[in-house]
């Protein structure tokens, strides 16, 4: 069990570099075929105008978004030709305005078995990189491995942590990780808090610990109180104490609309993440 078609979005030349490393590390490992998108975005919404200035605004708008994609495509491609002589890949470019994004990047990720994008939140991101990492989980339904600045660790993830709180997202998270579950040393199944009339009360993380042991994968449950303010306080402390190199857990959102906003416990741990996270909803 591997992934085997990965892929990548760049919606700025900066910082490609630990994002495509990241990448590529996976699709060595795994055999797999890396596709890079490069992404030019219109952010330019016009309301209203003097006659005949808003055609001006958008075609000035969609020479900047032809301009940005066409240096993170140029970036994509020294980043890869950086990389290992046996990463197989590609490198695409589309020009969109924002409100399209979406569309652009679910089409290309729903072919995809994994989709691998740095942190949406932090210096030098901008609003359409959170929408980049929504797409790819809420609308192409693609796993997402978010890459921090930080990088990711050479070879596959030896420890890895998965948060379990008995919901459906954590579930479809931990079957998407798979892959890299498998190949790991040391899985641990955290429950933080856990309620005492759930439906593991007796017992929880039992069962998904039976389904990834009977998978010859390494696995435990360790549960933890909740000692500081927030669940995602205690997860991340926990994992330093374990030194893991991945953290799994469900994608949660908000529905506004058509749009799908990250929830809080989600973008907590984006916001503040150390290790690479695997995202799926």
């Amino acid at each position: 069990m591997a992934y085997k078609s990965l892929l990548t979005v760049a919606t700025s030349p900066e910082g490609l570099l630990t994002t495509v490393t990241a990448a590529a590390q996976v699709a060595v490992g795994m055999d797999a075929h890396l596709d890079a998108l490069a992404l030019g975005v219109d952010r330019t919404q016009v309301g209203y105008s003097y006659v005949g200035s808003g055609a001006v605004v958008i075609a000035a708008a969609m020479e900047r978004a032809e301009a940005e994609a066409r240096e993170s495509e140029k970036a994509l491609s020294a980043a890869i030709a950086a990389q290992q002589p046996a990463l197989r890949s590609s490198v695409d470019s589309v020009v969109t305005q924002l409100g399209a994004l979406t569309d652009v990047v679910a089409s290309r990720a729903r072919y995809s078995d994994l989709v691998i994008l740095p942190m949406p939140y932090g210096k030098g991101r901008g609003v359409e990189d959170e929408a980049v990492t929504e797409a790819a989980l809420f609308e192409g339904m693609a796993p997402t491995l978010i890459v921090p600045p930080s990088g990711m660790k050479p070879g596959d993830p030896k420890r890895i942590v998965v948060a379990w709180n008995q919901s459906r997202e954590a579930l479809v998270a931990t079957r998407r990780a798979m892959p890299f579950l498998r190949r790991a040393e040391a899985v641990q199944i955290v429950v933080i808090d856990p309620p005492p009339h759930g439906p593991e009360r007796s017992d929880p993380g039992g069962l998904l610990c039976q389904l990834l042991v009977r998978h010859g994968i390494r696995a435990e449950v360790v549960v933890l109180a909740r000692t500081l303010p927030r669940v995602s306080d205690v997860l991340a402390q926990h994992l330093r104490d374990f030194d893991a190199g991945l953290l799994v857990m469900g994608a949660y959102g908000h529905s506004r609309f058509r749009e799908a906003i990250l929830g809080g416990a989600t973008r907590d741990m984006l916001e503040s993440a150390e290790i690479p996270v695997l995202l799926a909803h």
